[in-house]
């Protein structure tokens, strides 16, 4: 296997870039391709359903949201989109499944399980068309990392003859880390931060992954390693969880990989 290297970018303000659609096509002369006025609705009678430009108004595309609740302090949650309850009693180091939605923004609460005066996040996310990750992140506590939520990318698409596996720094207490292959030394991942994800495609395989405090070489001291077998024509999320020091940490939650699919 060669070497392998991603760039992590946090997502800005803890939400992801919404895409915006164009109108559909017209030509020139303000008809549409197959000649006919694009102000005319279906009945003859205006243009109702169409935008100021005489453009058809394109439907919302579809946008699929998951939800993950890595904070190891946090207590279970439910989960409200738009003030329905939508995930109910979720516990630490679980993956939703995709919940159906559209592009736009949406009004996104986290209470604390069966408590819904106990809110923990109460903001307006804006999702694009594809789909996406909500992560919860940090701590209550605050004594690391302050408790957030980031929106990550997920790519779904299946990839053809090789497994892909997207990492989340989700560890309050790690450095940054680099993660490496036992077996032959590749380096997957470089120098990721806290809060941070990126994904890379790799044979299927079983792999021991090394987590590294990240140096310039990727050679820092091992302090953790994990087994994990991946198949190919299979998307996976590794989260690196929990902490490295749980006796001193708000949570007594020791250091893991939490490993979930996404597609296959």
């Amino acid at each position: 296997m060669t070497e392998r290297r991603r760039t992590f970018l946090k997502t800005v303000g803890g939400t992801a870039v919404a895409l915006t659609l164009a109108g559909c096509g017209q030509s020139e002369d303000g008809t549409d391709d197959d000649g006919t006025d694009g102000n005319t609705s279906d009945d003859g009678t205006g243009d109702d359903m169409s935008d100021d430009d005489g453009s058809e108004e394109p439907e919302p595309a579809e946008a699929g949201l998951s939800v993950a609740h890595l904070s190891p302090d946090a207590p279970n949650v439910d989960v409200y989109v738009d003030g329905d309850a939508v995930l109910e009693d979720v516990p630490y180091r679980t993956f939703s499944d995709y919940l159906d939605l559209t592009e736009g923004e949406y009004d996104i609460e986290i209470t604390a399980a069966g408590d819904a005066e106990t809110v923990v996040f109460d903001e307006t996310v804006e999702l694009g068309a594809g789909d996406f990750t909500a992560a919860a992140l940090g701590e209550l506590a605050e004594e690391n990392q302050p408790f957030s939520v980031e929106v990550f990318e997920s790519d779904l698409e299946l990839p053809a003859d090789s497994a892909r596996v997207r990492a989340i720094h989700a560890s309050p207490d790690a450095p940054n880390v680099d993660i490496t292959v036992e077996e032959t030394g590749d380096v997957l991942f470089a120098d990721v931060p806290f809060g941070a994800a990126g994904s890379v495609e790799v044979p299927e395989g079983t792999y021991t992954l090394e987590i590294r405090p990240a140096t310039e070489n990727n050679d820092g001291d091992v302090v953790a390693t994990f087994d994990v077998e991946l198949a190919a024509e299979t998307v996976y999320t590794a989260a690196a969880v929990g902490y490295l020091e749980p006796d001193s940490a708000p949570a007594d939650e020791a250091f893991d990989l939490a490993l979930t699919v996404d597609a296959e």
